[in-house]
């Protein structure tokens, strides 16, 4: 016997390396496959020695060859192949991707974050999601703390709406369930009334000797608006921007002393847009025609610029307007909304939450009246706003999953037809189940594919025993309890029959000759109790039990003729095996057969197209005679058929069965 094979791990990443290099300048992963193949040892190690291989190709790439972005990518498409393919393991093109956005400059990691944002339908695929989401919500983060959300706020916000794709919607690392707010997000201005330079411009210009005459405007076009008319000084300019802090931080405005200050600052506020409204002035159609020409880009910032000479400028700007009002909303929502973990102090009283209706109508009645589309833009905004609800709803309740589970009782309805398969009411689908049209029929006779086997159960034993069914008329038999005969029950028809059917079954006396005659059914089952009598184990007089008189003779002769009628009397009918039988022999001959059964030629077409099986449809042509005869598709009957069809040795065979 040979000793075994000591997989050798240094031997076998120099080949993957190798194999590595040749596959990135061939483009394709065949070398690596066929090196997997080649090399000996268990799935694990091998797949563990590739990944180290390729990650140390990444290392040269990055470090000796300083490779371009297409080399690194090419190397992360190597990998995601050897995924696919079995030879690598699912961690790999994460690990890959890592390192290489550890090691390069962010303009680079912009390229590289392109291709991840691409294949993000590969990475939510069942070889990689489990694998790698943690891997990709790391590296995100990752990215996240090297950029500026003020200077790389777009390559943010990719970031964020890969999360969005690459997650579910009830991912909870995603959700802001305990509703926390960006504290961090503090808008810094001018809080030193002494530094401001609100209210000193017409002193300056007057020390600078600047003489403007009246009418000349300097430099500026014909058609150019006038300044904003809107009066600013540093209390105005201290109070719209010290309202950003209760929208930064919204909790405080359940505090009283907070509560009146905001209420203050809005009022002011929002008197001022009130009073000083918004024209679609020659100079906003001017910027969007520029807007047009420059390609239609348009400059984002993620701070507001609060140095106080632009305050003018932004109060008469109608996108900052719309941001200004669209926190008041925010936060009137917050405010208002049942949010799980608020705190119990965290309650408006009445006149707050009137002053907040009142204040919401009067913020969607500026939107309304900002140009342009004001209308169109204050709608948008309640539609936003409404989903909102529904979300906060969402995470009040606990975030339950969106998948619902089809209800226990809610069972899908089997689709109506004609008629039904053939699978179905023969019982050879592939559960061998018959469907018997009804749920509960179908699950009785499911309960066990060999009926016999079901029937003979012990828990099918339905059978009383001789001594509970003949008790009452035993104590009836007894003169001491003198029973008048007209009372008893052996003169009842009905138990007469099921005594006669009990006694078949469970009394040898049933079966032995007499030379005693009975001349009723009465009379009988009078000789049959004081037997019983005798032998069940119950004391009985010693005297001779006597029968009472023998009335309604004609009566009893009646009732045993009729309890002498058996199913053999009656005519045979077609069994299953039967039909089995002759739709063997018939096979495509069938279609004969059909018109001696009065069959119509849309039940033939139906019974072609629900089996291509020649004896299937043979089959299935005797069963839709005998559903249509009923009681009446009887062996006589099919022999009669089959003689008048040209098929007398069928018949013949048929009738020796």
């Amino acid at each position: 016997m040979s000793p075994p094979v000591i997989f050798n791990f240094n031997d076998a990443k120099d080949t993957f390396t190798a194999s590595t290099r040749s596959a990135l300048e061939n483009k394709t992963s065949k070398p690596l496959i066929n090196a997997f193949n080649q090399i000996t040892g268990n799935e694990t190690e091998k797949k563990t020695t590739l990944d180290q291989a390729l990650r140390q190709v990444l290392e040269e790439q990055i470090v000796e060859k300083k490779a371009l972005v297409d080399d690194f990518l090419s190397l992360i498409y190597l990998s995601i192949d050897g995924v696919t393919e079995g030879i690598c393991s699912a961690t790999t093109p994460f690990l890959l991707l890592g390192d290489v956005l550890d090691c390069l400059p962010l303009d680079q990691c912009d390229k590289i974050f392109s291709f991840v944002e691409e294949n993000v339908s590969t990475w939510k695929s069942n070889s990689f999601y489990t694998a790698g989401k943690n891997y990709l919500l790391r590296m995100c983060n990752d990215l996240l703390r090297r950029l500026s959300k003020s200077q790389n706020t777009v390559f943010c916000g990719r970031i964020q709406l890969f999360l969005a794709r690459l997650f579910p919607l009830s991912e909870k690392s995603g959700l802001n369930l305990q509703s926390q707010f960006n504290l961090d997000n503090i808008t810094v201005f001018n809080k030193n009334e002494q530094e401001s330079t609100l209210g000193q411009r017409p002193t300056e210009e007057k020390e600078d000797g600047m003489e403007v005459e009246e009418g000349e405007m300097g430099d500026e076009e014909p058609g150019t608006p006038a300044p904003c008319s809107i009066p600013i000084d540093y209390n105005l300019y201290r109070k719209f921007w010290t309202l950003q802090d209760y929208f930064r931080n919204p909790v405080q405005c359940y505090e009283k002393f907070s509560w009146m200050t905001f209420l203050k600052y809005s009022d002011e506020t929002l008197a001022v847009f009130k009073s000083f409204k918004l024209d679609d002035m020659q100079a906003s159609k001017r910027k969007l025609e520029e807007l047009r020409t420059a390609g239609g880009e348009h400059v984002y910032f993620a701070k507001f610029l609060t140095s106080e000479k632009l305050m003018d400028l932004q109060l008469s700007d109608s996108n900052f307007r719309r941001h200004i009002l669209l926190q008041y909303l925010i936060l009137f929502q917050y405010l208002k909304g049942q949010v799980k973990f608020k705190s119990s102090s965290c309650v408006l009283n009445d006149d707050q939450c009137s002053w907040i209706e009142e204040t919401t109508k009067l913020v969607y009645q500026l939107l309304r009246e900002i140009p342009p589309d004001g209308d169109k833009f204050a709608t948008m905004v309640e539609r936003v706003l409404n989903t909102e609800e529904n979300w906060n709803s969402w995470k009040n309740e606990g975030c339950p999953s969106f998948v619902k589970d089809r209800p226990v009782d809610d069972k899908p309805k089997r689709p109506t037809r004609k008629r039904q398969a053939p699978e179905d009411f023969l019982g050879k689908g592939p559960d061998r189940k018959v469907f018997m049209g009804n749920d509960e029929l179908t699950r009785l006779w499911n309960l066990n594919h060999d009926n016999m086997a079901a029937c003979q159960s012990e828990k099918r034993e339905f059978m009383p025993s001789l001594e509970e069914f003949f008790e009452e008329a035993i104590e009836q038999a007894d003169p001491a309890n003198m029973v008048e005969d007209e009372y008893k029950v052996v003169h009842n028809s009905n138990y007469g029959w099921r005594a006669l059917r009990l006694l078949s079954r469970r009394s040898p006396h049933f079966f032995q000759p007499t030379n005693q005659q009975f001349k009723s059914l009465d009379d009988y089952l009078e000789s049959m109790v004081i037997k019983l009598a005798k032998e069940l184990p119950k004391d009985l007089p010693s005297e001779e039990i006597k029968t009472g008189e023998e009335d309604d003779e004609d009566n009893g002769d009646t009732l045993l003729k009729e309890s002498n009628d058996s199913p053999s009397m009656q005519a045979k009918q077609v069994t299953n095996q039967q039909m089995d039988e002759v739709a063997a022999k018939l096979g495509a001959q069938w279609k004969t057969l059909a018109s001696q059964l009065d069959m119509k030629a849309a039940e033939i077409r139906e019974i072609e197209t629900d089996s291509e099986d020649v004896d299937m449809q043979a089959k299935l042509l005797l069963v839709c005679w005998q559903e249509r005869e009923g009681t009446q598709a009887t062996v006589d009957s099919l022999i009669t058929a089959l003689n008048n069809a040209g098929f007398p040795k069928i018949a013949d065979i048929l009738n020796e069965t």
